[in-house]
């Protein structure tokens, strides 16, 4: 089951389970989609994966399966990001 974290690992901003801008990668690795497209250029700075839209779940299940409460740093590697740019950013996302 998904941890829905609550907020970007890029610029902090708050990602409440019902976000239609979170964004995850396979790892769960979780950022808004400005930072995810934008910023990171679908390369998560963390695997080299790409991302997809987090799904939402729905109200009633979150009652039972609450969102994760625990927030993540805020920091991205921009030294560490370039070389996973450098290495991935032509490759598509299947081929990595």
């Amino acid at each position: 089951m998904l941890e829905l974290r609550p907020s970007c690992e890029g610029c902090g901003k708050s990602l409440p389970p019902n976000a239609p801008d979170a964004m995850i990668c396979s790892y769960e690795c979780t950022f808004c989609e400005n930072c995810a497209l934008g910023t990171l250029d679908n390369v998560c700075p963390n695997c080299g994966g790409n991302f997809q839209p987090r799904p939402i779940r729905p109200r009633a299940m979150l009652a039972k399966n609450p969102a994760g409460a625990q927030r993540h740093s805020v920091h991205i590697n921009e030294a560490g990001h370039a070389a996973f740019l450098e290495r991935y950013r032509a490759i598509p996302p299947g081929e990595r």
